[in-house]
């Protein structure tokens, strides 16, 4: 007697996670495809904002379709360095990009997408794990999702341009005239002139963003 509402519940949640996951789809594409708005260029990098709605997506939506829309997000970052608006360094993000004799390739992919993918992963354990060790207190919440977010947005510039290094070292010095003597230092540079302030950005958004989204989230199963 009960399968029918049990079976109607379980639909009804199925399509609000398809809803849920299609307008974060939606916020991710409108931020990446709006010029100057989810990428900004700033000449030897971009600065971004798409990262935040894939680090509160982690956290609502569970780590798989977090990933999924860390999928989307290097999607977006692929598809603007190939074809819309690639700058100098765009071979670090593309093989179908090349500035003279340099040219991406294989590793340019796996640093286009498996940072970004990452980011809809790594912020949901972290929240989960700081709202356990803060035993789900209200001062706990907002710690975890501002870590989350500072965190989430780390994952990405971190792991990114430490690959850079180690990938493509002798061509994205190049690119910035630099020596690959000096390259790491620049490439801390760019991590404290363009990462650190997308972090805090994250940290800040995240926190303030989700705790709502969270509220709404719990007052529905209510």
């Amino acid at each position: 007697m009960n399968q029918k509402p049990a079976t109607a519940a379980a639909s009804a949640e199925k399509t609000r996670g398809m809803v849920q996951m299609a307008l974060f789809c939606a916020i991710i594409l409108l931020l990446a495809f709006t010029p100057f708005l989810g990428y900004i260029p700033l000449g030897f990098t971009r600065a971004t904002i798409v990262h935040i709605p894939v680090i509160i997506g982690s956290i609502v939506l569970g780590p798989k379709k977090g990933a999924g829309l860390g999928f989307l997000f290097g999607l977006t970052s692929f598809i603007n360095n190939s074809f819309i608006s690639p700058t100098v360094t765009s071979f670090v993000f593309t093989p179908f990009y090349s500035v003279g004799e340099t040219q991406g390739n294989f590793w340019s992919l796996v640093i286009c997408f498996v940072p970004r993918i990452l980011v809809g992963v790594v912020p949901y354990y972290v929240y989960k794990l700081l709202t356990y060790l803060t035993k789900n207190s209200a001062k706990g919440q907002y710690l975890a999702l501002t870590m989350a977010g500072l965190l989430g947005s780390l994952t990405n510039t971190l792991l990114v341009m430490n690959l850079i290094f180690f990938c493509f070292s002798n061509s994205y010095a190049a690119a910035n005239n630099v020596s690959v003597e000096a390259l790491y230092g620049f490439i801390l540079s760019v991590i404290g002139i363009n990462g650190v302030p997308e972090a805090i950005v994250a940290a800040i958004l995240t926190a303030a963003i989700t705790r709502v989204l969270l509220h709404l989230k719990q007052k529905r199963r209510l």
